[in-house]
């Protein structure tokens, strides 16, 4: 069961800031609305996970009342039900680390959801991006979404930069020779030699990519499509 807002029910690219509820397709049929989900089971509130819809790391996990979703679909800010101030609390009110909404998925038995979020800033009070030590998170998303800062900041001295400035000719010029170190790697040199040649030439691509316009995601959706 999904529960999105509208622009991401349209197939909209917006990140669902300052949308409104709106229903959105899970398979084949019409999800139900937010008053379907079992808020009886635990006095009116549900647990609230919420992930990292970039690199997929849990971030927290929080409360929410009928309220506190309906605002948070409203506002496109996460925000839960305080248990201890006994009110709504939105994540980020006094830190100004706000989670921007992506999409709030429902589980099987509609009493906990999935919430998926773009963090702006560290997401626990100890300045870490998570919750929970050490949680596990897709490393080349975070590659990629820091190269994606590089590409808009472009700060000095930075390789990334230097990559940038010198265009999409010189970067794919890069990856064609990373690629042909790489097979040479494969067939004259150890596995700790291939594992580094290939890391140099998946950095390389993921620039080329973002110099295109394109990202990590793009090439995931296509391995996807191929994969049906």
């Amino acid at each position: 069961m999904a529960i999105e807002s509208r622009e991401q029910g349209a197939g909209s690219t917006a990140q669902g800031a300052g949308s409104r509820a709106g229903l959105a397709r899970a398979g084949d049929e019409m999800c139900t609305e937010p008053r379907a989900l079992d808020w009886d089971k635990q006095g009116g509130l549900l647990p609230a996970i919420v992930q990292d819809a970039t690199n997929r790391r849990v971030l927290m996990l929080g409360y929410m009342n009928r309220q506190a979703l309906a605002t948070t679909l409203d506002s496109g800010r996460v925000t839960f039900y305080s248990r201890s101030k006994q009110r709504l609390w939105t994540k980020g009110e006094s830190s100004g680390h706000f989670l921007q909404l992506v999409a709030i998925t429902a589980d099987c038995d509609a009493d906990t959801l999935l919430v998926q979020a773009i963090p702006r800033g560290p997401t626990c009070h100890r300045g870490t991006p998570s919750c929970f030590d050490d949680a596990p998170a897709d490393f080349l998303a975070e590659l990629d979404t820091l190269i994606a800062q590089r590409h808009a900041q472009r700060p000095q001295g930075s390789y990334t930069t230097k990559l940038f400035d010198a265009g999409v000719r010189r970067i794919a010029q890069k990856v064609g020779e990373e690629g042909v170190e790489t097979a040479l790697a494969a067939v004259a040199q150890g596995d700790d030699e291939l594992a580094g040649e290939s890391a140099d030439l998946i950095y390389h691509l993921l620039v080329l990519l973002r110099a295109r316009g394109l990202g990590w995601d793009d090439v995931v959706a296509k391995l996807r499509e191929r994969h049906r």
